[in-house]
Order: C-alpha cells, then sequence, then structure tokens
C-alpha cells in the first residue's frame, strides 16, 4: 500500500512538474521582435500554425506546432479561432496569440475622402487602395459623402462605396429636415447641389455659411450665379478642375454647367461637398450679400452692392499687381456681375 502511495505522489509530482513546464512553454514570451499585423488564413489549425511560425510570432520547430495544436484544442471551449488580418504585440506568448486568435477585432484600416472632390477623383483614391478588392460602378456625381471610413482587409469597393453613399443619404435627409425653411430650395437635391458650389468656392468654414448667403440672395433675385467653379466643372468634362484659369472663352463656353450663362442652379453637383458645407446652405447667414472675390490672403471680401464689389475687385487687382510673377486668378475680361433684378 505504501508503495502504490509512494508511486502516485511521484506520478502526481511528475504530472505538476510537466504542466509546469507546458504552463512556462505556453506564457514565455515569443521570438516576434516588433507588433505586427498579420493575416491569419481560414483552414486548418496547422495552416494557422504555418502562418504564425513563418511569420515569427511562433518559434519555428515541430514541438511548438505540436504545443500550439494540443493548448488550441484543449482550450477550444472558451472561443473559435478567427482569421483575418489581426494584430500581434512584439514578443506576444502562445497564450497571448490564442486569446488574440480568439478574441481581438480584425485591423482596421482608413480611407479619407476629402471635401470638394469629384466623383472621378474620389474613383481613383478608392481604386489605388490596395487592401480593397474588386470593381466598383462609377457612382453618381456628389453621392459620397466625404469622411474617413474604416474597412477591414479584404473589404469590396464596392461594399465601401455603398457605405460611402448611404452616408451621404442619411446626412442629405437629417440636413435638410433641419433645414432654415426660408431658404429658396424646393427639395435635396437642389440642397445637395449648391452645398458642392459652395464647398468648391472656400474651404474657410467661417465662410461658407456667407457664400450660401450670397448664392440663395442671387436664386431669390432671379441673378445668376456666376459660379466659377460650375464653369470649370463644365470646361472639364466633369473632372473639376482645369490645369489654367479660366479664360473668356471658357465662360462663354454654353455648357448646362455654366452658370454665368444659365439661370438658377445647374443641373447636378459639381463635387462632393461635406456636412459644413451641406450645413451652411442649410442654415446660411442672414442678410444681403450678393457679391464676393478674393481678397489675396486666402479668403473672400464680400459686398452688398455692385459699387462695393467693383472696390473690392480694384483692391485685389492691386494686390495681384504687386506680385507680376503670379498668374491672375481672375481673367479680366470675364463680364461684369449682374444687377439684382426684381424678385421673384
Amino acid at each position: 500500500m505504501r508503495r502504490l502511495l509512494g508511486l502516485l505522489l511521484v506520478l502526481v509530482v511528475l504530472a505538476g512538474a510537466g504542466l509546469g513546464l507546458v504552463r512556462y512553454a505556453a506564457t514565455r514570451p515569443g521570438p516576434l521582435p516588433q507588433a505586427a499585423d498579420i493575416v491569419v488564413p481560414h483552414g486548418h489549425l496547422s495552416d494557422v500554425v504555418r502562418t504564425l511560425q513563418q511569420d515569427r510570432v511562433l518559434e519555428r520547430g515541430p514541438a511548438v506546432r505540436l504545443l500550439f495544436i494540443g493548448l488550441a484544442r484543449l482550450t477550444g471551449h472558451a472561443a473559435p479561432l478567427h482569421a483575418g488580418e489581426l494584430h500581434f504585440p512584439a514578443a506576444v506568448s502562445i497564450d497571448g496569440a490564442l486569446q488574440i486568435l480568439r478574441h481581438a477585432k480584425p485591423v482596421q484600416h482608413d480611407l479619407t475622402i476629402p471635401e470638394g472632390l469629384t466623383t472621378a477623383q474620389i474613383a481613383a483614391l478608392i481604386d489605388a487602395a490596395p487592401i480593397l478588392q474588386g470593381g466598383f460602378d462609377l457612382p453618381a456625381e456628389g453621392a459620397i459623402l466625404p469622411e474617413t471610413y474604416a474597412f477591414e482587409r479584404g473589404a469590396t469597393r464596392s461594399a465601401l462605396i455603398a457605405r460611402m453613399q448611404a452616408a451621404m443619404r442619411r446626412t442629405l435627409d437629417a440636413v435638410w429636415a433641419s433645414r432654415d425653411p426660408r431658404i429658396p430650395l424646393t427639395d435635396p437635391a437642389q440642397l445637395l447641389v449648391l452645398a458642392s458650389i459652395v464647398e468648391r468656392e472656400t474651404a474657410l468654414g467661417p465662410e461658407r455659411p456667407l457664400v450660401a448667403e450670397v448664392f440663395l440672395n442671387r436664386l431669390r433675385a432671379g441673378m445668376r450665379l456666376q459660379s466659377d467653379p460650375t464653369v470649370a466643372y463644365g470646361a472639364s468634362g466633369g473632372l473639376g478642375a482645369l490645369p489654367r484659369p479660366l479664360t473668356r472663352a471658357d465662360l462663354a463656353q454654353p455648357n448646362p454647367y455654366n452658370t454665368y450663362l444659365i439661370p438658377g442652379l445647374p443641373p447636378g453637383p459639381i463635387a462632393a461637398p461635406g456636412l459644413a458645407a451641406l450645413t451652411a446652405v442649410a442654415h446660411p447667414a442672414q442678410g444681403t450679400l450678393l457679391y464676393f472675390v478674393a481678397n489675396g490672403t486666402g479668403g473672400h471680401a464680400f459686398a452688398t452692392t455692385l459699387q462695393g464689389h467693383l472696390a473690392n475687385v480694384a483692391q485685389f487687382r492691386a494686390i495681384e499687381a504687386s506680385h507680376p510673377g503670379q498668374t491672375p486668378t481672375l481673367d479680366p475680361l470675364r463680364p461684369p456681375p449682374q444687377v439684382p433684378g426684381p424678385s421673384r
């Protein structure tokens, strides 16, 4: 009996020592020299181990392979292992790697769509994103909300574009629902068009409500908008910008986006406006502004009368004249701005 008890005691000690060794091997730091994002494949445990050993998360060799697979199976009740792109910290242990495979969220990648880009420019950004997969149909102009979008490796371009379009629909509906009822626009589509013009006219946040005020007052007065970005959009075939200043020929070229020639709004957006531009049109500054021109410091000078506007133009011309090597911002041959007509 004493011999049996002694044998059992020896076995218990050996088992404890073995478990201790296993625990030590499972929790000691691994060979990964620095944190890394690693794509863990779908498939058998052996495929997972092979990837982790190739990427130096686990030490190479059959002993570590067997230990990892054994621990994964013994602890399988905790949660299943997940495939995908996962983040592993430097020197992560076997136990830590299993925790990541079971509980970590996939790595998120970001794609930022800046305000004021055309559909063609946005499509180029999406097409160039190396993490995305698949082709896509070109979205309508102004249909995408500019912001930063997070996605996982393997996401499709078409699915991401659908998210971007849904974000614009939600945002536009919310802005339209909260609009100032006095603005002379009949539907969200018109608000989107005018917001795209405001977006291209100024990048300064405080100016957006003022630019919106100018254009809305012009619509009320029956004046043409005479917006340079709309002319550039039409003259560039929808690319949004020209590699040169606008000319008198551009301003005289008939097309549906030439707001020097057509009354009212153009037939569609000329870019993707952000939330700030949408809000500026929905809640413009309240006043009688009708004109604005560049002020030479990155912003604009605003006026309520043609006389005040011409004075601002003369001041800007003087600033341009003091920099003779600078390409003129305004075409001196452009037609004079309209004088307000009778209210509608």
